[in-house]
């Protein structure tokens, strides 16, 4: 009977050594969690400060009434540099890198994590998702991370679009929003950014994530070289902002409703008013040769870093 006893305890210890997990795993998936975060905020910030004047001279386009030219984007870009100087034309960049760091960071964090969860449901433990679950972790962790630093996206379109004497810093923008028109209106404009982001970062890393599948499959080679890397990503964010760059458009104007004289109004309305007022595809896809021109640099850009760093931390770990 006591060897019984002792068999039946050992068998448990044994269950719940299977189910629970050991503290060297816990240690482990920690380590992973702040090493996709460190990557991928590295990965945001360098991308975006890359292409940050292309940037706010399509936002300012994007929330004006005035006709998208490249001529008139690049004339921009001159004037501002010109009158403003030189340094102007990263104007709002502080408070894109208030964003786009713990945007990007836990966007990448999110990315690995729903892979695992999902690799984990679908049976596919440390191999290449089938391409549904690829999409949908893409998706939710765009959403899992517009939605927790939309305020911050706000206050950025609105420093892009406004004088300096507007809006002195980040935190002046918090607060005159604040005052003036409300806490509420820091989520102006959140539902055309998630309905956008759900398509493009599904999308992105879906795209993404196949061509290395692809290139793994008939190159031979378990990982890209960094130039094969940027290409991925560049072809990624091409697809990935082309088919969300309408809702982009309407975001935008939503966002800026408070400084440019454009009334606070939904989604729908936003959207019939700019293709009453700029027609169909001159309106909703005004600045998106810009955004062919920026995109594919900035996205190859993050998802290279990101990669690399990945790759550089493991070694350091080991």
């Amino acid at each position: 009977m006591g060897n019984g006893v002792k068999e039946n305890t050992a068998r448990v210890r044994e269950d719940a050594e299977a189910i629970l997990p050991s503290p060297v795993n816990s240690k482990r998936d920690h380590r992973q969690v702040l090493s996709s975060l460190l990557s991928g905020a590295l990965a945001g910030a360098l991308a975006k400060t890359a292409v940050a004047p292309l940037d706010r001279t399509k936002i300012i386009f994007q929330v004006s009434s005035k006709r998208f030219s490249a001529k008139e984007a690049f004339r921009l870009l001159y004037f501002t540099y010109l009158n403003e100087g030189f340094f102007s034309l990263w104007r709002g960049n502080s408070a894109t890198m208030v964003r786009v760091v713990p945007y990007a960071a836990i966007q990448f964090s999110a990315h690995e994590e729903y892979k695992r969860i999902l690799g984990r449901y679908y049976g596919f433990h440390g191999e290449a998702l089938p391409p549904w679950p690829r999409l949908l972790a893409g998706a939710l962790a765009g959403t899992t991370a517009a939605s927790l630093t939309y305020p911050l996206d706000l206050v950025r379109a609105r420093m892009a679009v406004t004088p300096k004497e507007m809006y002195s810093n980040i935190f002046h923008v918090f607060i005159r929003i604040s005052r003036e028109e409300g806490l509420k209106t820091l989520y102006h404009g959140f539902t055309p950014t998630v309905l956008g982001v759900i398509p493009y970062a599904g999308l992105s890393f879906f795209t993404y994530e196949t061509l290395k599948s692809l290139h793994r499959e008939y190159s031979g080679r378990p990982q890209p070289y960094p130039f094969e890397r940027m290409i991925f990503g560049a072809c990624a964010g091409l697809i990935g902002q082309s088919a969300s760059y309408p809702l982009d458009v309407v975001r935008r104007r939503m966002q800026t409703a408070g400084v440019t004289g454009h009334p606070h109004a939904s989604i729908l309305h936003t959207l019939r008013a700019i293709v009453r007022e700029e027609g169909a595809v001159r309106g909703l896809y005004k600045g998106l040769s810009m955004n062919w021109l920026k995109g594919p640099i900035a996205v190859g850009i993050s998802f290279t870093t990101f990669d690399l760093m990945q790759i550089l931390l493991r070694h350091l770990q080991s």
